[in-house]
Formats: structure tokens, sequence, C-alpha cells
């Protein structure tokens, strides 16, 4: 049995440019979540429309493959280009994008920017996408360790989104296809969630709970409680549970 939840939340700031989407059809899955870059203007309306164009591809494959996932992002990628230059906005809407496609027999995940996806089995964690920012290619050449990215100065600067042009063929990173199987979990969140969550405590809300729901409420309690008091920025998250 497959259950997910999520939840978006604006943090302290005004408004929330966070996007968070899953569609469930006939045992296929499809969870989105985008973070959009305030900083530069036009956020919410990036992380909206590219969350909105990989449910569309997705919805319309008859199985889940590699080439979907490359159609997410790509036509994703065009779709947030022409609305750019539509509205004048070149180069003024950007945005993250983390996606799970999963179906009876196969999990695939794809990943462009600093929001990540996080792997469970067992309660345990098995990994996470590493981030497209100034701290991961520092922890990279192995000038600062994996806990130093939480509160690194230049944490916010990305190496790679969505919503400028492309140098790289396919900047965007898809992770070899994993076999569904039972007792897996997956946590995609935004950077204002994963910020003041450790690892261990996700293991431990994991471990504690039955539920999708109950896991992400575990957590929330965490994010919300650390944050306090922080100029919390949004912080968005989708747990998917694999379970008997």
């Amino acid at each position: 049995m497959m259950t997910y939840a999520r939840e978006s939340k604006a943090g302290d700031r005004n408004y929330n440019e966070d996007c968070v989407m899953v569609t469930e059809n006939d045992g296929h899955l499809c969870a989105v979540l985008a973070d959009g870059l305030g900083a530069h203007g036009g956020g919410d309306l990036a992380s909206r429309i590219v969350a909105e164009e990989s449910v569309r591809i997705a919805g319309e494959a008859a199985v889940f493959t590699e080439a979907t996932m490359c159609s997410c992002f790509e036509q994703a990628q065009e779709k947030l280009m022409a609305e750019q230059e539509q509205l004048g906005q070149r180069y003024g809407m950007k945005t993250t994008m983390t996606l799970l496609l999963a179906d009876e027999k196969q999990i695939l995940q794809g990943h462009i920017g600093d929001s990540r996806i996080y792997t469970f089995k067992n309660g345990l964690m098995t990994g996470r996408t590493l981030d497209h920012s100034v701290p991961q290619a520092l922890v990279r050449i192995g000038e600062i360790t994996e806990d130093q990215i939480r509160h690194h100065p230049d944490r916010n600067r990305l190496l790679r989104v969505m919503g400028v042009d492309w140098e790289d063929e396919k900047p965007y990173v898809l992770a070899p296809a994993m076999t569904r199987q039972e007792d897996q979990a997956f946590l995609l969140c935004t950077d204002g969630f994963w910020e003041y969550i450790l690892e261990a405590q996700m293991e431990a809300c994991l471990q504690k709970t039955t539920t999708a729901e109950e896991w992400l409420d575990e957590m929330l309690k965490i994010v919300e409680k650390e944050g306090k008091g922080h100029n919390m920025d949004n912080y968005s998250a989708i747990t998917i549970r694999m379970d008997e």
C-alpha cells in the first residue's frame, strides 16, 4: 500500500513561493515539489508552472520511464521560459524542482536545485539528493563538512535551477530506477524544511509513526520549533510510504 501526505506553509514570509502537488491514478503516483526563488521575483508563478506541467506530462504517460522524467523537466523548463518571455520577466522567474514517479514496480526520482529527496528503508535513511549549491560544491572538494551546509552563509547560492538558459544539456539529475519494496519511505522537501531538522530526527519520526501523515506531522513539530524566531522561509514537504 502506498500512502502520502503533503504540507506547504509561508513561514515568516508574506507569501508562499513553494508549490507541492501529488496525484495518484491506478497505482501511478506523481509527486512534485518546487521552491520559487523569491529574490528574483515571480518565484511563486515559476514553481506553479513547473509543477503543473510535470503533473500534466506524468498524467498522460501510460508507463513511467526515464524518458517520462526527462520530458517533465525539459517541457516544464520550456513552458517556464516561454512564460517569462510572454510576461516580460526574462530571467525573473526561477525555481528548484524535485520529482518522484512511482508505479507498482519501480520508483523514479529527479531534481534540480537544493530541494531534496530523502530515501528510507526499514526506518533508516539510505540516501538523499545532492544540492546544486555552493555549499554542496564545497563539501565535494573537502572544504566544509556535510553538516555545515545547513547554516553556511552561501547556502542560498544555487548553481542550477529552472528558468535560466541551461548550459548543460541535462542540468537536472535523475537517480537510477529503484525497485518498489515494502518498508520504503520518501521525503521531498524544500530547504526551508530540511534546514531545521536533522536526518536522525527524520528517522526517529518515521520509526515511531505508522502513516505518511503522522510522519509528516511529527517532523513539522520539530521544524516549527527549531525555526521559531529565525525568520523562517517558506517550508514544504511531501511524505510517501510503501507499507504492507
